[in-house]
């Protein structure tokens, strides 16, 4: 079952922590600004390092400073009104995502914010449908799954779409 929580992704006791992240993987602004202030400076040094990431892909990195061990950088697409490939990167980042938390064995649990859905613009109820469509795809393979969104209105989204 995947678990739906409105938190700071930065506190979440799990073993990998997904971050949504811009091309350079050196931080940002919202979630990817709090994960790099929360796991210190050697996250940006080792994740700057494995730079540039194209949207669609993911890399993943130590936690550093964080109480998860793995920070999963994906890098969702930027909306330019949904006819440019917008859905398929989207997609893309959560599967890469999910397959390099499977290549790492000791990854049991896993977080996610919702990817694009802030300065990029990303619609938040399309955003949530393919997250959701993703993570039920991949759940069993972990003990926890748990969509973490920062805001009420995202959580309801994800709860009004988990229980459909």
């Amino acid at each position: 079952m995947i678990e739906i929580v409105q938190a700071d992704i930065t506190t979440l006791l799990v073993d990998a922590i997904v971050n949504a992240a811009n091309s350079t993987l050196r931080g940002g602004g919202g979630v990817d600004g709090a994960i790099h202030r929360a796991a210190g400076p050697a996250l940006a040094r080792a994740a700057g390092a494995l730079a540039p990431c194209a949207p669609g892909d993911a890399a993943i990195t130590p936690g550093f400073d964080l109480d998860a061990r793995f920070v999963i950088h994906a890098v969702g697409p930027v909306w330019h009104g949904g006819a440019h490939g917008e859905r398929e990167m989207l997609e893309r980042a959560y599967e890469r995502s999910f397959a390099l938390a499977i290549a790492e064995p000791s990854i049991r649990s896993i977080a996610f914010p919702a990817i694009s859905t802030g300065v990029y613009g990303f619609p938040k109820v399309g955003a949530a449908e393919i997250a959701l469509r993703v993570m039920r795809k991949h759940e069993s393979r972990f003990e926890r799954v748990i969509a973490c969104l920062f805001d009420r209105e995202s959580r309801e989204i994800y709860e009004r779409m988990a229980s459909s």
